[in-house]
């Protein structure tokens, strides 16, 4: 079970605990990646398993995933579109459960700098019409403060469709641990990118997939150390089974984002 332990940093952004072994054991997809397959194991979940800190933008033409990282603010991407509507605690989008919270938004604040085509300093801060309600299946996570250390795991989430389009929803909630790249190794990968070269962060290889690839939602949240250190800005598809993923920089906007929380 996960239990919501707020507490102020010294920097007084709220600060959340890891999300317990025990939950990410069930996970729902184990992704074991080798040179030459992937294989995909399916582990039954509790009906209300959720990971506590992940919030579900409904909008059109696309959801995207945003990160509670106070009571009251959702961080996400920029380029996502503004939500029509807002939910917490949410395992499976597509079917609606009675733990869940809805919101609306009150406030929306883009990064200054935004630049749509290049995705350089893609983060939106949103303002909840009122506060989610703590418990243990709506929590928030702190943001990082510092970049992540050499060969450190970083826990993705996000929600697939099974069936692409299937419904208006995906369908469920997926994850993976990767390792992002060195730095060096991540500014050669940028080098050949005509997006975004700062503040980046790098994830996954190049793959030549042999499994369907499951259409993912964007803005996908990576955790490392129990700390929010990136937000999905573009991939090559498939991120969730290895593929490469371009993550946010969370720690270089921790100024800007308490500074938000502040002034609003």
């Amino acid at each position: 079970m996960w239990v919501q332990e707020e507490r102020a940093g010294s920097s007084g952004a709220l600060e959340a605990p890891v999300i317990p072994l025990l939950q990410v054991v069930f996970c729902f997809v184990h992704l074991l990646l080798s040179k030459k397959n992937i294989s995909i194991e399916k582990i039954k979940l509790p009906d209300d398993f959720t990971i506590p800190y992940m919030v579900y933008l409904q909008s059109s033409p696309e959801p995207c995933v945003g990160a509670l990282i106070h009571p009251q603010w959702v961080l996400t991407a920029a380029h996502c579109p503004l939500p029509v509507k807002i939910r917490l605690g949410v395992y499976q989008p597509s079917i609606k459960n009675k733990k869940e919270q809805f919101r609306n938004y009150s406030l929306t604040v883009s990064h200054p700098d935004f630049d749509a085509y290049s995705l350089q300093n893609d983060l939106m801060m949103i303002k909840l019409s009122k506060p989610a309600m703590l418990n243990t299946y709506v929590g928030t996570i702190a943001v990082a403060l510092e970049p992540t250390v050499f060969n450190e795991s970083c826990f993705i989430s996000t929600w697939t469709w099974d069936d692409y389009k299937n419904s208006s929803d995906p369908d469920i909630i997926t994850w993976i641990s990767q390792y992002p790249l060195s730095s060096s190794d991540c500014y050669n990968v940028l080098q050949q990118q005509e997006r975004a070269k700062v503040n980046i962060m790098c994830v996954g290889q190049p793959l030549s997939l042999i499994t369907k690839i499951k259409q993912e939602v964007s803005a996908a949240l990576a955790i490392c150390s129990g700390r929010l250190h990136g937000i999905l800005s573009w991939s090559k598809g498939g991120y969730t089974l290895g593929n490469e993923g371009f993550f946010t920089r969370i720690h270089a906007y921790a100024r800007w984002i308490m500074k938000i929380m502040e002034s609003y």
